[in-house]
């Protein structure tokens, strides 16, 4: 089973898979969305199934700390959707709250310069919503 976990933000994508075993989640790249042509990342994320052979997605829904949905999980929600509907695999909703502040800490001790977080951020963000979800399921 190969499962691809995102990070959906506002502009971009962050994108990882896990293994084989399904153990762990490596981080793969950031996909651009773009809204103005109705694709929202969808033809490169079709691209990246194919060629992870992808049979599950995990997508995070950001929550706010008392457990509600704001904007942002609504919107995740509707991406979560349009995946299921375009892909016809299986897609969770995945808890991720603090996943982006804990990356980005992860990334400051790991004294990444500021230039470099930006690019690599939603992709750490992906692979703590994956691994999150991997470790659940043992």
């Amino acid at each position: 089973m190969r499962v691809l976990g995102l990070d959906y933000g506002t502009k971009t994508i962050g994108v990882a898979v896990s293994d084989h075993l399904g153990w762990t989640a490596q981080g793969l790249e950031t996909v651009k969305i773009n809204e103005e042509g109705g694709d929202f990342g969808l033809n490169r994320l079709s691209e990246i199934i194919k060629t992870e052979e992808a049979d599950k997605i995990v997508v995070g829904l950001p929550k706010n700390m008392n457990g509600t949905i704001g904007p942002r999980g609504e919107a995740c929600q509707r991406f979560a959707s349009l995946l299921e509907e375009t892909f016809s695999l299986p897609v969770v909703l995945w808890d991720e709250r603090l996943t982006t502040m804990a990356a980005e800490r992860m990334l400051i001790q790991a004294d990444v310069s500021r230039k470099k977080r930006k690019k690599v951020i939603d992709k750490m963000a992906a692979v703590m919503i994956l691994q999150g979800y991997l470790d659940s399921l043992r």
